[in-house]
């Protein structure tokens, strides 16, 4: 980070980079579907765990060609019950499948379900405080104001670039050109901070942004320099 160029923006992932799911994802959607009459089986945690990696991997992007806010709503949610029924389908449906896709849909949209990693609050405040501009650039649906609001972070960011909104996902470079325009900043002069090699790190280099790897877990330990461990390594490189 050490050039001429200063960083005028640091841009976030949200999910896996600023907070996380408590407990993990599998976990609540096994405990609903068995409430919904879903039969559990020894194997079922780590079966709806691969079929959801599975989903995942051949869903089309979360990228719509409407733009009514309401539209944009129904369309998210049917992106989510296409990959949700896919995963059941694969690992044993259930008769109230809709009405269970109902409540664990909600129980996503709702901030308790999330909790902040515990460096992000004050991290954030500092780099504002430092008087960076930060924003978001995430595949996340628009249920992701309501979370941020939820969990105290919303106010301290300048821009929030979804894919929904912006009819492009990363790692396509169009919706970093997206976010860039809203601070009016050239990309070498924005910082963008994710948990994902091919979305975030990749994504925003194609892009022409500078890239930081978040890996709290230290599974690429291999990229000297591009890699952090923790949010609080961020100002250290800016210097």
């Amino acid at each position: 980070m050490h050039d001429d160029l200063s960083i005028r923006v640091v841009f976030f992932d949200a999910a896996g980079t600023l907070f996380r799911v408590r407990g993990s994802v599998a976990e609540i959607y096994l405990k609903y579907a068995v409430q919904f009459g879903f039969q559990q089986k020894a194997d079922s945690l780590v079966a709806i765990k691969e079929a959801f990696g599975r989903a995942f991997r051949e869903a089309p992007p979360p990228v719509f060609a409407v733009t009514e806010p309401a539209h944009i709503k129904q369309s998210e949610r049917l992106w989510w019950f296409d990959i949700v029924h896919n995963v059941f389908y694969r690992v044993g449906m259930f008769e109230r499948f809709d009405d269970f896709f109902d409540r664990v849909f909600a129980v996503f949209e709702d901030p308790a379900s999330w909790e902040l990693f515990p460096e992000t609050a004050s991290i954030l405040k500092r780099l504002k405080g430092q008087g960076l501009e930060l924003g978001i650039i995430s595949n996340f649906d628009s249920r992701l104001f309501s979370v941020m609001r939820g969990l105290g972070i919303a106010d301290l960011f300048d821009t929030v670039t979804i894919s929904s909104l912006a009819q492009a996902a990363k790692p396509a470079s169009k919706i970093f050109h997206l976010a860039l325009n809203k601070h009016a900043v050239d990309p070498e002069e924005a910082l963008h901070v994710g948990d994902s090699v091919r979305d975030d790190l990749e994504g925003a280099q194609r892009a022409g942004l500078r890239a930081i790897l978040l890996d709290r877990e230290g599974k690429h330990s291999g990229w000297e320099g591009r890699c952090i461990r923790t949010l609080n390594e961020i100002p250290d490189l800016l210097d």
